[in-house]
């Protein structure tokens, strides 16, 4: 029997397959009986799962970041696709295809690779040209950046998703530089680079994602700057000659400006023009990344608008789904 992957399941389905299981938590329901509640997940989503009548035992199993074989079936509530199962145990390697987890593959990976790498030697600026390579030479940094998630919960939230977000802002800021000859186009593809490397060392994604006490504790931007800081020095020693103290100082700007407001974790207001320009282009592409996401994953298949997503305020508008074609349509 072929996987039924999660975006693809409807109600009162039968599943015995396997996921990849985080967020797992034991509660009481309303009688005191204790059940499992977590998340399940594969390349195409996730679906809150529920066991009634868990025990100690069932909630020690198996740990988060763990893949699990789930036996039970879906239910629609509340406009949404749950899962009821019956049992969940984890998963021997054997049987595990790990083609069924990752969004991005091996193969796509290498390619946004070569393409950040391109996209870097192409600047023109010797500073912010010697600085890029001392980043591309670091394989243990270069293996982080390429694994590392964007996000827990929001945009590009996936293993590789640092690597494609930032590659899409370069492609946006190669189309979009030109047509402001007052912005350096070098020093923002160098700003679009730095300004979430923080995120390397801020999330852990070993097995499940979550925060690393220094992410937790510290954040990904000021992070940043340490990794940066930590670059300019073999960068200087490398070539024997400084960065500039005002490219350094517009490349720091650009890192803890890039959130655009106060009120969203932003130490400090864009006040350059390659800021303000970082802040809008990744706010794009992470708002039209999560938007798509939204309405692909979306459970209502036979709506034209996605369930009420209470975090934006509004539902989103999908269109007129589409119906059968054929002779058989409609009967």
């Amino acid at each position: 029997m072929s996987r039924r992957f999660v975006s693809q399941l409807g109600h009162q389905e039968a599943i015995d397959q396997i996921f990849l299981a985080s967020e797992k938590q034991l509660r009481p329901n309303r009688s005191g009986n204790l059940y499992l509640q977590l998340e399940l997940s594969d390349r195409s989503g996730s679906i809150g799962a529920r066991m009634w009548n868990a025990s100690e035992q069932d909630y020690r199993s198996f740990d988060n970041g763990d893949y699990v074989r789930v036996e039970g079936s879906t239910q629609l509530f509340q406009g949404t696709i749950q899962l009821i199962a019956t049992s969940i145990r984890r998963a021997p390697t054997s049987e595990v295809n790990q083609d069924d987890f990752l969004i991005l593959g091996s193969k796509v990976l290498d390619q946004l690779t070569a393409r950040l790498s391109a996209f870097l030697r192409k600047m023109r600026d010797p500073h912010l040209l010697n600085l890029a390579e001392c980043f591309l030479l670091d394989e243990e940094f270069m293996r982080k950046f390429g694994r590392a998630p964007a996000g827990v919960k929001n945009h590009h939230a996936y293993l590789g998703g640092l690597m494609e977000h930032v590659v899409n802002l370069m492609e946006l800021i190669t189309r979009f530089a030109p047509l402001y000859p007052t912005i350096n186009g070098d020093l923002l593809l160098m700003g679009a680079f730095l300004h979430d490397v923080g995120k390397i060392d801020e999330l852990t994604y070993e097995r499940d994602f979550a925060y690393s006490d220094e992410g937790q504790l510290i954040g990904h931007v000021v992070m940043a700057v340490g990794i940066l800081d930590k670059k300019l020095r073999e960068a200087e020693r490398l070539s024997g000659e400084a960065v500039p103290d005002e490219i350094v100082l517009r490349l720091k700007h650009m890192i803890v400006s890039h959130h655009g407001q106060y009120e969203f974790g932003s130490p400090k207001l864009p006040m350059t023009l390659e800021a303000v320009a970082l802040h809008h282009l990744d706010n794009l592409d992470a708002k039209i990344h999560a938007f798509d996401t939204l309405i692909r994953d979306d459970p209502n298949i036979e709506s034209g608008w996605t369930i009420f997503h209470h975090g934006l305020g509004r539902k989103l508008f999908k269109g007129e789904p589409e119906r059968p074609q054929g002779p058989n349509a409609g009967r």
